[in-house]
């Protein structure tokens, strides 16, 4: 390679993308939170307390590429609805900006739990999704970064990421509103049972 600046060669570095899969559980709030203080960004008017149900969990995969033109999104083996598509898709806008890139994402997501019941289910999906997207796109976020992306998508997502018994601290701004662990899952000897009578919305 030559030193001199007229001449210098520019060389097209190809990044590979990967497929990540990651897996969250939903939570069941101890202590509610009674409505949003910022809808936009989804910081609450007052921090909650919840507990993952370790029994009940969302698988999602994600892969980014360059060749796509536009983003492709299924749930439980079908094309998502379109206002869960359209949800997804601005959640994926959120990762792509803060991972500085514009490829198009296939996003693979199943609950081994009825969705749409009462059971947390978007909680589990975002929690998920934040995790597999973020890894997809190159980012390396820690557990409050990532909670707090899971807000982004649902409130009580960002409770999906630690593990155990969780504190969504309320926050005044998008930075200091996220989750953190308060006890290990065996801390209280709590045993969550769901009784499913009906598997539809």
């Amino acid at each position: 390679l030559t030193n001199k600046p007229s001449q210098l060669i520019h060389l097209a570095i190809m990044t590979i993308r990967r497929k990540v899969t990651a897996a969250a559980h939903p939570n069941l709030a101890l202590v509610k939170y009674w409505g949003n203080a910022d809808e936009a960004l989804r910081i609450p008017a007052n921090s909650s307390i919840s507990v993952n149900l370790g029994g009940a969990r969302t698988t999602t995969s994600v892969l980014f590429s360059a060749n796509q033109d536009a983003d492709v999104v299924t749930i439980n083996g079908r094309a998502a609805a379109a206002a869960a598509h359209e949800r997804v898709v601005r959640h994926l806008d959120s990762v792509r900006r803060l991972a500085r890139i514009d490829d198009r994402a296939t996003v693979e997501s199943s609950n081994d739990f009825p969705g749409a019941a009462g059971i947390a289910s978007s909680a589990s999906a975002f929690a998920a999704l934040s995790l597999a997207a973020s890894k997809a796109a190159g980012l390396k976020l820690d557990e409050r970064q990532l909670s707090i992306l899971a807000r982004k998508g649902s409130g009580s997502a960002c409770r999906s990421i630690p593990g155990g018994f969780a504190e969504w601290v309320a926050g005044t701004s998008d930075d200091t509103s996220y989750a953190r662990q308060i006890a290990p899952p065996d801390h209280w000897d709590i045993k969550i049972t769901t009784v499913v009578l009906d598997a539809r919305p």
